[in-house]
């Protein structure tokens, strides 16, 4: 816990030997020394007391300014008589679920938003370690953090308390999930690597396998929406495992469905198909290799990695041209085409124009030769080209936030 006169908190237990105020402790996973100036414990309410010993539960204050000196799970030592090795600990979490927070402000104090953004991820990340974010960059947004979770209810707690508690406004970027890929080593080896964002995937010349994480779900379900369920699931790359009775009412269908087909809005659909009487509950079960790639987006021929994709193969084309459908209404009309192209590879799969502006260049020409009236519009079409080499599209921060609508 933070507290603004104190420093940090720490919440322990003693398994060995006994621990008195003004002991020189040490943190044994991250080597820092502290002198303990209080220690106390909860009979409800806090009472300071001079020593605990084995077995006994204790806060201790001990001027811990920095939040990155505490690490849960930690194992406390005497500094002048230390143990011989660290207690084991926690099993560290295992995040699964990935976005981009960035802070949602248009004014002139960004700077100050993201600094306020970052504090209260720190005191929020104290008591949850499961928690973890690092400082990224988008073209449109500004500067976020890229944040991992659990899952998608982790991931909208997180939100609500950092809006809550923080006092702070946020923009949150599409879900992504975690990938394992097998790359070609420098001697022929095999590697594999952990990608959180699409813009992160190595050469698609060295990658040997995508594999993507399948969650377990299971889904409590009234008999009469079990043939809605089963085809969302399906539609979804679900496959059916199980069907278990659980009253006269009520079954429970299992399913291995993969986590990127489920972190959009399977929830949302399962419960307007269910009148709201369906739950699910999932978790992770393996990685599997599939027929994944990333499809990357190019407008007027430049790649912007912001808006790169991993989806399956059999559901990319489509994919592809609903975000350029999408990308069409967002940017604006410039004074040249600009083409939008969703590629794999080197492979265009779908393709969007934006009309350029363009003038009636043939307005004052009526009657007469036609060749004047080719050469005006022959003109006209050497200068768009012009302008298209040199000129650059703006894309609006909306033509970001597009990629997060999966509605068809």
């Amino acid at each position: 816990m933070y507290d603004d006169y104190r420093g940090v908190i720490v919440y322990c237990r003693v398994f060995d030997g006994r621990l008195k105020v003004g002991d020189k402790i040490r943190m044994m996973g991250l080597g820092r020394t502290f002198n303990v100036t209080e220690l106390g414990k909860y009979r409800p309410k806090p009472e300071k007391v001079k020593e605990v010993g084995p077995g006994e539960t204790c806060y201790l204050v001990a001027a811990i300014k920095t939040l990155g000196d505490v690490r849960v799970g930690d194992t406390i030592t005497i500094d002048n008589d230390p143990a011989e090795k660290a207690l084991s600990g926690y099993e560290p979490p295992r995040q699964m679920v990935f976005c981009d927070f960035y802070p949602a402000t248009n004014s002139d104090k960004k700077g100050n938003d993201f600094e306020a953004l970052r504090e209260a991820m720190e005191k929020l990340s104290l008591n949850d370690a499961s928690f973890t974010f690092q400082t990224v960059h988008s073209e449109a947004l500004g500067f976020g953090y890229r944040c991992g979770f659990l899952g998608l209810l982790h991931m909208d707690i997180i939100q609500e308390r950092l809006e809550r508690e923080g006092d702070v406004e946020i923009v949150q970027t599409a879900p992504t999930v975690s990938y394992k890929v097998d790359i070609r080593g420098k001697e022929g080896q095999t590697e594999e690597v952990e990608v959180h964002n699409p813009a992160d995937l190595p050469d698609m010349g060295s990658v040997i396998a995508i594999k993507e994480p399948i969650a377990k779900v299971e889904v409590m379900v009234p008999k009469q929406y079990i043939g809605d369920v089963m085809k969302l699931a399906l539609d979804r790359r679900g496959v059916f495992t199980n069907q278990m009775f659980v009253s006269d009412a009520r079954d429970m269908l299992t399913f291995e469905i993969p986590l990127a087909e489920l972190i959009y809005d399977f929830y949302d659909k399962l419960k307007g198909l269910t009148a709201g009487y369906g739950t699910m509950d999932y978790e992770i079960a393996r990685y599997q290799e599939d027929r994944l790639a990333k499809v990357d987006v190019l407008i007027n021929g430049d790649h912007v990695e912001a808006l790169s994709v991993i989806v399956h193969k059999d559901k990319a084309e489509q994919r592809g041209r609903n975000l350029l459908v999408r990308l069409k209404k967002q940017i604006p009309r410039h004074q040249f085409e600009i083409p939008l192209q969703c590629a794999i590879g080197g492979k265009i799969i779908a393709r969007e124009t934006i009309k350029g502006f363009r003038k009636n260049v043939t307005a004052k020409c009526y009657g007469g030769d036609v060749t004047r009236k080719r050469k005006l519009l022959e003109k006209q079409k050497k200068g768009k080209e012009r302008m298209k080499s040199v000129g650059s599209v703006n894309i609006p921060q909306g033509a970001f936030m597009a990629v997060l609508d999966t509605s068809e």
